[in-house]
């Protein structure tokens, strides 16, 4: 019996959505490395589509996977319509397919990683709420991989 190829690695693209700031992170299936990349904004007028265009043209992605907002008890979030309608016009805009990932205590498990990275002197610079959207993209591209590789 002839041996198989390795799969070739899929880039995948996660973001964060919240009402001010989208984060990013992009990573893939051979590695399962997440990285956090940037922000893009979001506000009343809806997302920086040109942006996000634009980090889509960048990375190239196979697939997409939004965070999905739920409270603790896992009860919808009053974000969560507004997460899936972004993923629903996500998947109509790129033509790629979107998965929906629980994002809950994201930001939480980010903002501890950048804590701990400035206190071991990995990260010098002071962390803002722009590294930490990036980085919960990061960690929900982490959880996508868990279920999805």
């Amino acid at each position: 019996m002839p041996e198989r190829a390795p799969a070739k690695p899929t880039i995948v693209l996660a973001l964060d959505f919240g009402l001010k700031r989208i984060g990013i992170a992009s990573g893939d299936t051979l590695t399962r490395a997440a990285h956090p990349r940037s922000t893009i904004s979001n506000g009343p007028k809806g997302p920086d589509w040109r942006a996000l265009e634009r980090v889509l043209a960048d990375t190239r992605p196979a697939r997409i996977a939004v965070g999905e907002p739920y409270n603790a008890d896992g009860s919808a979030s009053p974000l969560t319509a507004a997460a899936r309608r972004f993923a629903t016009e996500l998947a109509t805009r790129s033509s790629l397919p979107v998965d929906l990932v629980d994002e809950r205590w994201s930001s939480q498990d980010a903002e501890e990683r950048l804590r701990e990275q400035r206190a071991s002197g990995e990260r010098r610079r002071r962390v803002t709420r722009e590294d930490v959207d990036a980085a919960a993209a990061a960690v929900i591209l982490e959880r996508w991989f868990v279920l999805h590789t």
